[in-house]
């Protein structure tokens, strides 16, 4: 029995090499982690159970049979973050580059269907050469089976993709399934084609980085929602991404201890909104300032910068965070806020993550890119999102709502439970200024004083119209804050709505306006 045990040992040790040492070494040498240095530093330590490390290919193709190929180039299991039960798979370019073949496939759709069985998250990090060219449509249906199970388990499970690598053709899609992309600057590579097939088809010269690097998906594409410098910091923030989120949709989300007082009053938030309605200001600060210990996960943050997406806590209760950035296109919303927040919003509402949104809209931008580009039905997804979403929905119109921005922001029309505003706020079809011209432009144009004519219509309109106390006595808005008393108000809401209870009509899906 010693001797078969020692075989056993030698074989595992064989397998946790991977590609050999000189392989391993050149994977350090450009900066990554081989898979399995991944795991370690992803899971608790010595939690990680591997799956299927015997498994082999069982390609015979051009001369495929007698390449050894450890794990077949994937390291599969299960482990735990923070105590939590989480599966993971993780792609090894020291074994043939990672590339994917049947069996290699297999292991991954494996730990795919154990997650979804056990509600559990699925890591996957993507490290590879693409499909296994010898294995033809072996490899190709191995994808295929990926794909499906990303989409059966969307929404049920958190699935989180890690690009670590080069990540090209079908591989891609995958992880633009699942609900978030991490990416490492100057190693993470994301592309349907590569270089050298466009220069071929279009005559066009990018580079590698150019075309499909961790910057490009992060601030011009919109693919990926994380970037950092280097796979350690890439790890750390995954792991504190699944603090905020649920094992499945069928859990809360973990709710932690806070040393932040629940009734805290923050003077500073009654002077962090400018007097003048078209100064810019950082809707951050107002987000850090209510949030406990000042602390905002954000998600997407060089991406359509006009409108912030992320995570705080209230009360140690996870909250997702929708709003308008008046300091980058005045905050209005376009074809890439539209997507970036509708996405944003099914996340939560899938996760059981409440939302809070803070609206300071001046309207849809406007101009023949945008129409041309599909406005109307990219703002169509936020209208959409917000009337599906059923987890507790909390509005705070902190200064501007104007026109269909002021209802894309969640209203009360679209189920916002509690609408708040702070006194300064804004409430009307468009602008004072832009309203003035229209109801009161035969009185402005014969008057001595157009210039002070017009500066008392706005008043007039504004008064009359555009303020919060107009919505409230309609019940649009259920109470004006004073700016500083807003944290307590706030986590008493979303107390209140804990057991919040709302049901949709029976049907197979929606039909979402993508």
């Amino acid at each position: 029995m010693s001797e078969k045990i020692h075989d056993l040992l030698k074989a595992k040790g064989k397998i946790t090499l991977g590609g050999g040492e000189k392989r391993i070494e050149k994977q350090h040498s450009s900066g990554k982690m081989t898979a399995r240095e991944r795991i370690a530093y992803l899971l608790d330590e010595d939690s990680f159970v591997e799956l299927d490390a015997f498994v082999k290919h069982r390609c015979t193709n051009f001369d495929m049979g007698g390449v050894d190929a450890p794990a077949d180039g994937v390291v599969t299991g299960y482990g735990t973050v923070d105590g939590r039960l989480v599966f993971v798979y993780a792609q090894d370019f020291t074994v043939i580059g990672g590339s994917l073949g049947e069996m290699h496939a297999a292991k991954i759709v494996k730990v795919q269907d154990m997650a979804l069985k056990m509600g559990a998250p699925i890591v996957g990090f993507n490290d590879s050469g693409g499909a296994r060219i010898q294995e033809g449509v072996d490899a190709l249906s191995g994808y295929g089976k990926i794909f499906f199970r990303n989409t059966i388990s969307s929404g049920v499970i958190p699935q989180i993709s890690v690009i670590m690598g080069p990540c090209a053709g079908g591989a891609v899609y995958s992880p633009a399934i699942t609900d978030f992309i991490f990416m490492t600057d100057k190693t993470s590579m994301m592309f349907i084609t590569g270089p050298q097939v466009i220069k071929s088809v279009t005559g066009e010269e990018v580079t590698q980085e150019q075309l499909g690097g961790a910057n490009t998906h992060n601030k011009i594409s919109g693919v990926a929602h994380f970037i950092d410098n280097s796979e350690e910091e890439t790890i750390d923030r995954i792991k504190e991404l699944l603090s905020f989120l649920p094992s499945n949709n069928l859990e809360q989300p973990p709710i932690y201890g806070s040393d932040d007082d629940l009734n805290r009053v923050e003077e500073a938030l009654n002077e962090m909104v400018p007097e003048n309605p078209n100064k810019p200001y950082d809707m951050k600060e107002v987000i850090k300032t209510l949030a406990d210990g000042g602390h905002f996960f954000e998600v997407q943050p060089l991406y359509a910068q006009n409108i912030i997406t992320g995570f705080i806590r209230l009360n140690g209760r996870s909250i997702g965070v929708i709003a308008n950035q008046p300091k980058i296109l005045a905050g209005c919303l376009d074809i890439n806020a539209s997507d970036k927040a509708g996405r944003f919003i099914r996340t939560c509402d899938a996760f059981n993550i409440p939302l809070l949104n803070l609206v300071d809209v001046p309207g849809f931008l406007p101009g023949t890119s945008q129409e041309y580009g599909g406005i109307i039905r990219h703002g169509a997804k936020m209208l959409y999102a917000y009337s599906e979403a059923t987890v507790p929905k909390v509005t705070l119109i902190v200064r501007k709502a104007y026109g269909g921005a002021y209802l894309a922001m969640c209203s009360k029309d679209l189920g916002a439970d509690q609408v708040f505003a702070w006194p300064n706020a804004e409430i009307a079809v468009m602008g004072p200024d832009g309203a003035a011209n229209i109801i009161f432009k035969n009185e402005i144009s014969n008057s001595e004083d157009p210039i002070a004519t017009r500066a008392d219509k706005i008043a007039e309109y504004r008064n009359t119209v555009a303020n919060p106390y107009i919505a409230a006595q309609r019940g649009f808005v259920d109470d004006v804050l004073v700016p500083s008393q807003t944290r307590p108000r706030l986590i008493s809401a979303f107390d209140m709505l804990e057991t919040k209870r709302e049901n949709r009509p029976s049907k197979k899906h929606g039909n979402l306006p993508v």
